[in-house]
């Protein structure tokens, strides 16, 4: 902890200080919060502190351990970078919003109980939708409603889960579970909101692209990865993930191949691969985790580094749509290099840092005999080669001239990027460094003859493949429209259902205020026929046929009462 705080806390806490800085001092104190935060992890102790009784449970809000010091250390270089890559920005509230996200994904990961877990988790829901708000347009505004409504139902699904468990083991602590009881399968939802599991995952490719260029750097850092973490804390070898993560691992490739907007690609992209991780975190065995955990690290930098590109074309350009791009590496020759960096990693190219994490989870699936899931996998990361490895890269500085001419990235975003692929690099080059901050001891060798030489037949392939498909005209081309994916139901079935449900409720309650009229109206109506001025009662009757009928119905009553 940094001056007795934990270090999530401390960059919130330094968050709020930022409008106090004048504009030539603002930003290096932000770089400094998070490269402060990652010097004392860096020597931090294993262990428990700060720990507290609250209604007679106990709160830890900071836990270290192996597993929470790696998010920590990705997490922390990842807040550093986005803060570089946005040295040009002074939205005062993106800065200010995108540092406290950063501390609550960092607080999240070192909450050792379920409570600290829950304020970390809506904190960075409050704070992270300020990132897509920045943009100020009607579209982000709305998708800013949507992605924020989705995660504080997320908290509250957590809260309900901690709330349960409290009542049935006395205890908040935020350890191992199995799923058995309602408050574990809770939980497991709430995580898996997060995590884009499966017709939960929309708010993902729907919000993302619609963030400002600097705020969607943020974004694909922290929350997903938070959510891998507290999957592998909490439900480690639970089967139903193995299965979940397939799924996710398969059904955005198609969708990331068709789709026009790169940035929506991209999203795809992340979502699948956090599929990968899911499946790791399933099986459950040390190798798995291990893949799943090295994935997650470098999957946050390589992500960052494609949406960073991506970001800095939409800077420069305008936009992002594969239709409208092309030609740039012209205009943009370094920021070319950097994505391509970004997708060979994606595509697990040998010495990049993508094919050292994935063959740790494809390892250990083979291990554990899943062979159908390591089909999955393989077709997966051919996908993946597909859409992020080549679409990306090829249609937007290569293939057809659009035309465009611009300036390129300015200087910070060069230094952010050019920072991030050397890490890609790096690792990949020299995965002992990596290893060594896994949880489990690893003895893993990546680099074998027959892994490498597999791994680029599998690519090689691939892109022969790829090249058919362009010659023959294929493959998906690049066109104006919107791909609707399971958001279809927010989008336009639900308002349908909502509006549908209105005008009949609406229709049906005027009906019955009408039939009440004509109830009411018609009462009144047969009131003043007999009692009106004109009505048979109102008439004046002369004395004697009054006296007449009087003794007739006395009578009667007589006659009633006698016989």
């Amino acid at each position: 902890m940094v001056l007795g705080i934990p270090p999530g806390l401390f960059l919130i806490l330094g968050a709020l200080l930022v409008p106090l800085f004048p504009g030539r001092w603002r930003k290096p104190y932000m770089l400094f919060l998070p490269l402060a935060g990652l010097w004392y992890l860096i020597g931090a102790e294993s262990g428990t502190f700060l720990t507290f009784s609250f209604l007679d449970y106990e709160i830890v809000p900071l836990r270290i351990d192996r597993l929470s010091l790696i998010f920590g250390y990705v997490f922390h270089i990842a807040a550093a970078l986005s803060i570089v890559y946005a040295w040009h920005n002074d939205d005062i509230i993106e800065q200010i919003a995108g540092l406290a996200y950063a501390g609550s994904g960092i607080g999240a990961v070192f909450a050792g109980d379920l409570i600290t877990l829950f304020i970390y988790w809506e904190a960075m829901a409050v704070t992270s939708v300020f990132l897509i708000w920045a943009r100020r347009s009607n579209a982000a505004y709305a998708a800013g409603m949507r992605y924020l409504i989705i995660q504080v139902t997320s908290g509250v699904l957590l809260l309900s889960g901690a709330i349960l468990m409290a009542h049935d083991t006395g205890s908040v602590a935020f350890d191992k579970m199995t799923l058995g009881s309602l408050a574990t399968w809770l939980i497991l939802i709430a995580f898996g909101i997060k995590c884009a599991f499966p017709l939960l995952h929309n708010w993902l490719s729907d919000a993302y692209p619609e963030a400002t260029v600097t705020g969607t750097v943020f974004l694909s850092a922290f929350t997903t990865k938070c959510a891998v973490y507290v999957l592998a804390r909490g439900f480690p070898g639970t089967d139903l993930l193995i299965y979940i993560g397939a799924a996710m691992a398969l059904f955005p490739v198609f969708y990331a191949i068709i789709e026009n907007d790169f940035r929506r690609l991209l999203a795809y992209a992340l979502n699948q691969q956090l599929g990968f991780m899911v499946i790791g975190i399933g099986i459950g065995t040390t190798l798995a985790i291990n893949g799943a955990v090295a994935h997650a690290f470098v999957s946050t930098l390589y992500k960052a580094l494609l949406f960073m590109s991506m970001g800095a074309v939409l800077y420069r350009v305008g936009t992002v749509k594969g239709s409208e791009l092309g030609g740039l590496y012209r205009s943009m020759p370094l920021t070319t290099v950097f994505c391509i960096i970004g997708a060979a990693s994606i595509s697990a190219f040998p010495l990049f840092s993508g094919f050292i994490a994935k063959s740790l989870i494809l390892s250990a699936v083979a291990y554990e005999g899943y062979l159908a899931i390591w089909m999955i996998l393989l077709v997966a990361s051919v996908g993946a080669f597909f859409h992020s490895g080549i679409k990306v890269p090829y249609y937007t500085f290569f293939a057809q001239d659009s035309g465009k001419r611009c300036k390129e990235a300015p200087l910070n975003m060069l230094i952010a990027m050019g920072i991030t692929a050397i890490l890609c690099i790096a690792i990949g080059a020299y995965s002992p460094w990596l290893y060594s901050l896994l949880p489990h001891p690893v003895k893993y060798i990546p680099y074998t003859t027959s892994h490498v030489i597999g791994q680029y037949q599998l690519l090689i392939f691939a892109a022969l493949a790829f090249a058919v498909l362009i010659r023959f005209k294929i493959y998906p081309p690049n066109l104006k429209s919107v791909n609707l994916d399971f958001d279809i139901t927010y989008r336009k079935w639900l308002p349908a259902i909502y509006r549908w449900v209105i005008t009949l409720t609406r229709d049906g309650w005027q009906s019955i205020l009408q039939d009440l009229r004509n109830g009411v109206q018609k009462v009144v109506q047969y009131m003043f026929r007999h009692h009106g001025p004109e009505g048979i009662l109102a008439r004046t009757w002369p004395t004697g046929s009054m006296a007449l009928w009087v003794a007739v119905l006395l009578g009667g009553i007589l006659l009633i009462y006698y016989v």
